[in-house]
């Protein structure tokens, strides 16, 4: 665990950028922003959902919840939330404490059982209440202590997410920033957190599972698409896309259509991509896939059936 006192304050300018003030005979300046300053932020609706869940889940006398965010960086410019988890850590006062041997052996697992090249970019947290003004405020006197710890574990700045909770304006408020320090003589006194563009960014299963979620609110058991349908429409997708380029490529080819240089290569890294197989390999191969994936759904299905009946033998045994 890492105990921290709360020496550093967390400051919230209203305006984004600032160099320098003579306050008192002091220099006060806030360091300026360098050409590799995050000022976009993708996150994905998986992360937000499993932030909202381990608040849901978060113990009592616990007012609000902390955890490290997962991504990586796809310009200069804009990182990417892909994932997350929840971290321990306990508020008292001006003082903090963070689970770090936790972080770090989640952190391990997460990566050996993700196949994507994630990274800690930064911490999320929940609003937290003010037991004065009942207000809620996304930043604290503690997130300057806790934005250094992970200032220490990100490779570069870390972004720090919020999510405001209390449906203050029937909805929930997500917000990123980025924190500078504030120099006075030469010396860090403070942290200054500037808010960044915030974009949701969804995959189509994504788009289509949070279609199904919005059109059916009140319905506890939605009918989803089977697998022959998806795979079907699926299908029909690729045929689409794949006369789409034959047909570009037959135009190209007869001079009726200017060549493109970069859909020419795009066309030749996806061929390339696929391996080249025979037809008899190729249908052995995907029988057995397919076979391995049927045995999986039934061990899953065989597991639920499995707990199902313990606990109904739990709850006749203890009633």
């Amino acid at each position: 665990m890492i105990v921290s006192s709360g020496s550093t304050p967390a400051l919230l300018p209203t305006a984004a950028t600032v160099t320098s003030v003579k306050k008192g005979g002091a220099t006060v300046s806030v360091a300026s922003s360098s050409n590799d300053t995050i000022h976009h932020v993708l996150i994905h609706p998986l992360v937000i959902f499993s932030i909202l869940d381990h608040q849901s889940r978060r113990p009592e006398n616990t007012s609000r919840v902390i955890g490290t965010l997962l991504g990586q960086k796809v310009s200069s410019h804009t990182v990417e939330i892909t994932n997350c988890f929840a971290v321990p850590h306990a508020e008292r006062g001006e003082e903090v404490a963070i689970g770090k041997d936790f972080n770090r052996q989640m952190l391990a697992l997460q990566l050996r059982a993700s196949n994507r090249k994630e990274s800690v970019i930064g911490w999320y947290a929940t609003a937290l209440e003010d037991s004065q003004s009942g207000t809620y405020r996304c930043i604290t006197d503690t997130s300057a202590l806790i934005h250094e710890f992970y200032a220490g574990e990100c490779e570069e700045d870390p972004v720090h997410l919020v999510i405001d909770t209390s449906l203050r304006s029937d909805g929930i408020i997500i917000k990123a920033y980025i924190s500078t320090p504030v120099m006075v003589k030469g010396e860090a006194l403070g942290n200054v957190f500037h808010e960044v563009q915030l974009t949701v960014k969804m995959s189509d299963s994504e788009r289509i599972c949070l279609h199904r979620m919005i059109s059916s609110p009140d319905t506890e058991e939605t009918t989803i698409c089977d697998e022959n349908t998806a795979l079907k429409n699926s299908m029909e997708r690729l045929y689409e896309m794949l006369d789409n380029a034959t047909n570009f490529v037959g135009q190209v080819v007869d001079g009726s259509v200017q060549p493109d240089v970069k859909v020419g290569r795009q066309l030749a890294d996806t061929l390339s991509s696929i391996p080249a197989m025979r037809k008899d390999l190729f249908d052995k191969v995907f029988n057995d896939t397919l076979q391995d994936l049927m045995m999986v759904s039934y061990l899953s299905n065989l597991t639920r059936t499995q707990l199902s009946i313990a606990e109904k033998l739990n709850a006749l045994l203890t009633s």
